[in-house]
């Protein structure tokens, strides 16, 4: 009779735990499915829209890299110069037909791609011509003004008549290659009025560059992007398109090459990105269909889905067996008090659990329940303590012990004990490994530092001439970034042109200062002196025709640079006087703080 009862219950309990577990579980399911859901589809979105800007950011940088290797033609000063003059085209033609050539191989990287250089005159004579092949299959146009296959000549001479002084990026269609190619426009302007144009460089870079950084950015296969400049057609695609994206991409495509204001937005089942750059016309735009951003959505319904059913079988099992052992001592109880009434008088009800049930056992045990109480304070104390002692031992650290790496730099080997060549061979590896990377157009003043030792323990070992060297330089400058060989060119000035005829002490000093908001540079020596009023006049009017003359040797180069890159207040300035020595001053903007 006991035995139904007890079952009874624990059917009662079993179906009511299941009953609240049950809605509990839908209801946190309905609620998380639709919390998370859209907050998926939007994550899913933004992964996009970041992996599209990340790409732009990497597209920026390598047009930015081919914008300054452009800017490096101003280094061509024999040419500048040429264009400044206004000689006529036979001349240009005659004299320069080889420097797009050198142009094209020397100032960029084979990794840039580019695969023409185009330099012209203001007029839009073309002056001389670098293609990287000129094959039947491999063809690039010798004047893109002449080769009526150019789709873009209207664009580039559009954009040279115009005011516009930033630099142009086009895109057009080479046949003989079958693929587009990116075409950037740099106009060329007279150092001493920056209103006179003196001509123009054309490059064009190789699609294929594009599609490559393109491909490391695509986050799946049906993710179709595309470059395309603002008014202008797409230079560079990556991926495929169903006949329904095809025809979207070439509305888009087309809106954007005819100059109307485009807005991306979800159109019928897929979603269009853009990314945009502040400084050049140059945009990225991609097309991903709704389904794949979904496809997240789905999976995360299928793993709450299969969450919901496992906590269900599990919540299931828990019930049953919560359930049976919260019955099971009301059953002991109920057959215990069955045999004591039958005369077993002996035993005691089973009082494990501290509820209305063990209170019901009390009444049957009022004998033991001192003992019993001193046994259970006795059991949860070594309980208590066998707890606090383990612990312990886990709140021990284990002691760690710190292995220092200590490296070993060998020392420079001196071969038959001749460490001077050693050492001679060492600073003219530096000085070729500074000189030859022209990758960056500045580099700090502990580097140029540096580089300027080097130089001059060669020049020591080899004139065997007794030069004191004195550097002042104010450490807090040492990472102020500079024009890369600014110093060392002055010092070589002051040994070939200063000291070379004197006799006695010689001696050359190297400050570095800052000047309120100016960082100044200076070179002195107590050499010959010279009369320098002409050639401040000459470096004042940037006239870089006068390089390679006299004692100016490398001055005019430095001080085009530096007006170029900071403005025409700053430059090099010359105090000297006949048998007083020469001092040189490299006047520029000292980088504020705070700023990159």
């Amino acid at each position: 009779m006991w035995r139904e009862q007890v079952l009874k219950l624990r059917t009662k309990i079993l179906l009511m735990c299941l009953g609240c577990t049950f809605l509990a579980l839908i209801l946190q399911t309905a609620v998380f499915y639709s919390l998370s859901s859209e907050f998926v589809y939007d994550q899913s979105k933004n992964e996009s829209e970041n992996s599209l800007r990340n790409m732009q950011n990497e597209i920026y940088q390598f047009v930015k890299r081919i914008e300054s290797s452009m800017v490096d033609i101003y280094v061509e000063e024999d040419f500048i110069q040429a264009l400044k003059e206004e000689e006529n085209i036979s001349e240009l033609r005659n004299q320069f037909f080889r420097r797009a050539y050198d142009i094209g191989t020397n100032n960029f990287e084979t990794q840039d791609g580019v695969v023409a250089l185009y330099l012209y005159t203001p007029d839009n004579e073309i002056i001389s011509t670098y293609r990287r092949a000129s094959t039947p299959k491999h063809r690039y146009a010798e004047d893109i003004y002449t080769d009526m296959e150019q789709e873009n000549a209207e664009k580039v001479l559009e954009y040279v008549e115009s005011d516009n002084a930033s630099m142009l990026i086009s895109s057009y269609y080479n046949p003989y290659r079958e693929k587009d190619i990116l075409r950037f426009v740099l106009k060329l302007y007279n150092n001493s009025n920056r209103n006179y144009q003196i001509g123009y460089v054309v490059c064009d870079v190789d699609s294929n560059v594009f599609t490559t950084i393109m491909e490391k950015y695509r986050t799946d296969n049906t993710m179709f992007i595309w470059l395309q400049p603002d008014g202008d057609r797409p230079v560079a695609a990556l991926g495929t398109l169903s006949s329904d994206e095809e025809d979207l991409y070439k509305e888009i495509s087309s809106e954007i090459a005819s100059g109307d204001t485009w807005n991306p937005a979800g159109i019928n089942e897929q979603e269009i990105f853009q990314a945009e750059q502040s400084r050049y016309n140059l945009t990225a735009y991609s097309i991903l269909p709704q389904s794949l951003l979904l496809r997240n959505q789905k999976n995360l319904s299928i793993n709450i889905v299969l969450i919901a059913v496992v906590m269900i079988v599990l919540s299931t099992v828990l019930t049953f067996m919560i359930s049976r052992y919260m019955t099971r001592p009301l059953g002991n109880l109920m057959g215990t008090i069955q045999r004591i009434k039958k005369g077993e008088t002996d035993l005691r009800a089973d009082t494990e659990n501290r509820d209305e049930i063990g209170e019901l056992g009390k009444n049957f045990n009022e004998m033991l329940d001192q003992m019993e109480d001193l046994r259970e304070k006795e059991s949860r104390a070594n309980l208590l303590l066998s707890q606090a002692e383990y612990k312990a031992l886990q709140a021990q650290i284990n002691p760690h012990f710190l292995y220092n790496t200590l490296e070993t730099m060998s020392s420079i080997a001196e071969i038959r004990n001749c460490p001077e060549v050693s050492m001679l061979s060492q600073s003219l590896s530096n000085i070729f490994r500074y000189s030859l990377n022209m990758k960056e157009q500045l580099s700090t003043v502990a580097q140029e530092i540096n580089h300027l030792k080097n130089y001059c323990y060669v020049m020591s070992v080899r004139m065997q001439d007794n030069i004191e060297y004195v550097y002042d330089i104010d450490e807090s400058l040492l990472k102020e970034r500079i024009p890369r060989i600014s110093i060392q060119p002055l010092v070589e000035n002051a040994l070939n042109h200063g000291l070379r005829n004197k006799r006695g002490e010689k001696k050359v000093q190297i400050r570095i200062k800052r000047q309120e908001e100016n960082l100044v540079i200076s070179v002195r020596d107590n050499g010959m002196g010279m009369d320098a009023e002409q050639i401040n006049e000459s470096l004042q009017k940037n006239e870089m025709i006068q390089t390679e003359k006299g004692s100016s040797v490398g001055l005019y180069n430095i001080n085009a640079r530096v007006k170029i890159l900071y403005g025409d207040q700053y430059g090099i300035h010359i105090e000297s006087a006949p048998g007083e020595g020469t001092c040189v001053f490299i006047v520029l903007p000292a980088e504020k703080k705070g700023r990159e």
